[in-house]
């Protein structure tokens, strides 16, 4: 501190300490004592730099640890973000052990939708009931306009 204090050593140690022994807030004591909170604030810093024998942003062993650690999990987290960001989209459902489940599109004759052996299987029907509903379609009167029979396909 530069030049000459308003107020005198004594003073200062004395409202410092009121604020450490009483409890009350800085705000409290620097009005009853007609002292800006501000500066008596600078005051009980000193004090307790004095008292500590370190600098005021001094972390404790504990919160030193946390911080560590705290540190190493956000570069890890980090580390992650930007490998997951080089990963192509399309490896996500292989990733997260989901089974593909999309069905192969078949554009040939367009206009015609494929018969029911190019679908794959409705789960849990059973495969007995499926062919007896195909035989009893192909016992019927057979389809003279030809709609029900697939159209040929050439690659």
């Amino acid at each position: 501190m530069t030049g000459q204090s308003k107020y005198p050593e004594e003073f200062r140690r004395r409202a410092a300490a009121l604020v450490f022994d009483s409890g009350r807030t800085i705000r409290d004591v620097g009005r009853e004592l007609g002292v800006n909170h501000e500066t008596l604030r600078n005051w009980v810093d000193r004090m307790r730099q004095d008292r500590d024998g370190g600098r005021p942003n001094d972390l404790a062993v504990d919160e030193r640890a946390e911080l560590v650690r705290l540190r190493r999990q956000v570069a890890q987290l980090e580390l992650e973000k930007e490998i997951l960001k080089k990963l192509p989209s399309s490896s996500h459902a292989r990733r997260s052990g989901e089974p593909d489940r999309r069905l192969p599109v078949h554009r040939c004759g367009e206009d015609h939708l494929p018969g029911p052996s190019a679908l794959p299987a409705p789960r849990r029907r059973p495969q007995r009931l499926l062919r007896q509903a195909a035989d009893a379609r192909t016992d019927g009167v057979a389809s003279t306009s030809g709609r029900d029979s697939p159209a040929p396909c050439s690659a």
